[in-house]
């Protein structure tokens, strides 16, 4: 349990750290004379690196220590972040972003091995569900108390405080891990060659599904405070308060929907049937939400994207255990890999097409219908492409 709250606090800290440039987006354009379009690109810089280096993640997380693994990668993103605050111009963010999607890109890969490692199936759901606590919590945590720390003394000392924060993680993550309880691979097994892997069907379609639900993840972590302070003319006090509820409840909605998964598992219904069937919900909750934002009031679209973040938070859970048990621990991590690679493409188009969308049409209408048909997508991904939730036996896929 000590392990795993330290991964939620790591969780935590990703993305607290990857969000922080959307909540200073209105203070950054501002300063800098950044165009719509730009803001777009420094958004979708983070996943240059951190989608394309996901396979090679969860090699080194099935292969070496997994302590070493993402202690080194959250020694890099921690650095990033607090050399932003000294940022210049256009050019040294971008540098930064892609700085911080090397580092950050171990974390999943190396959560995955280690779950599908320690945690049995009917456990998963409460341990992937504390995990995306840690997730909700980040953005919550960066966009209200982030937000009202820039909005009194300004970005820089944010960015450098946000670093030296992260860092600090390092320390209990050595003391409690030094043993060597997560180092290896699982029970000596060699891990799975990715020319097998490859040709699973479940893999592409756990991998599609994940894109699915990530485009309207990103396309309101990374636009959310323009679209409150641009479009709805809130203040930066006031864009911390409404964002961070949108957090607030996907960090209630995780936990809880991970407690029930296991709940129905210890009580006899098959993983394949409660988990596909939680992950559905959440992914056609989204749609609707998304959906509907494009055609109601700014102020009911708010109370609509609050709906949202409920239903952000019900995929968390099943869809680090869907891909944990059909990998197993074996393969969950390079299956992470592969995953989150697909997923995170998800995080370089959405915000980009979101910025072009808006520059052309002058509104958000559209951006939020893309969203909506995109996560709507994800029910097919996942009630079709992914086989049965149950472990597969590397030795007979080999």
């Amino acid at each position: 349990m000590r392990i795993v709250l330290l991964l939620s606090a790591a969780v935590f800290l990703n993305y607290f750290d990857r969000g922080a440039l959307s909540i200073a987006a209105p203070l950054v354009q501002e300063e800098l004379q950044l165009s719509p379009t730009q803001m777009g690109i420094l958004f979708s810089a983070f996943f240059w690196s951190y989608a394309p280096l996901q396979p090679l993640a969860g090699w080194l997380a099935q292969r070496f220590d997994v302590r070493r693994v993402l202690g080194c990668g959250l020694a890099l993103w921690g650095l990033a972040t607090a050399l932003t605050g000294f940022a210049t111009g256009f050019w040294m963010i971008l540098g930064l972003r892609v700085l911080l999607g090397i580092g950050e890109s171990v974390f999943y890969p190396c959560n995955a091995k280690f779950l599908a490692q320690r945690a049995a199936v009917h456990e998963r759901g409460r341990a992937n569900g504390l995990v995306a606590t840690g997730q909700a919590l980040g953005p919550l945590a960066g966009t209200l108390l982030g937000g009202l720390l820039m909005a009194g003394y300004g970005w820089r000392p944010a960015f450098l405080l946000f670093g030296i924060l992260s860092l600090l993680w390092l320390w209990p993550w050595h003391v409690a891990t030094r043993a060597g309880a997560t180092s290896g691979s699982a029970a000596g097994a060699r891990p799975v060659r990715y020319s097998v892997l490859l040709r699973q069907r479940s893999l592409w379609g756990t991998s599609l599904g994940h894109f699915c639900g990530n485009y309207a993840y990103y396309f309101t972590l990374t636009w959310l405070p323009l679209l409150l302070v641009r479009e709805h003319g809130l203040s930066m006090a006031q864009m911390a308060v409404v964002g961070s509820c949108v957090y607030a409840l996907q960090a209630v909605a995780a936990p809880a929907t991970g407690w029930l998964c296991d709940r129905l598992i210890s009580r006899g219904g098959t993983p394949d049937r409660v988990l596909k069937n939680m992950m559905n919900i959440g992914l056609c909750g989204t749609a609707v939400a998304m959906a509907a934002c494009a055609f109601v009031s700014p102020t009911a679209s708010i109370g609509l994207i609050l709906m949202a973040g409920l239903f952000f938070g019900m995929q968390s859970a099943p869809l680090g255990a869907i891909s944990q048990t059909i990998g197993g621990p074996r393969a969950a991590g390079q299956w992470m890999g592969v995953q989150n690679l697909c997923a995170n493409m998800a995080g370089v188009l959405a915000p980009v097409i979101t910025g072009y969308v808006v520059e052309s049409t002058g509104q958000f209408l559209w951006a939020f219908l893309i969203a909506a048909a995109v996560t709507l997508a994800g029910v097919f991904a996942f009630g079709v492409v992914v086989q049965r939730v149950e472990p597969i036996g590397w030795d007979d896929a080999g």
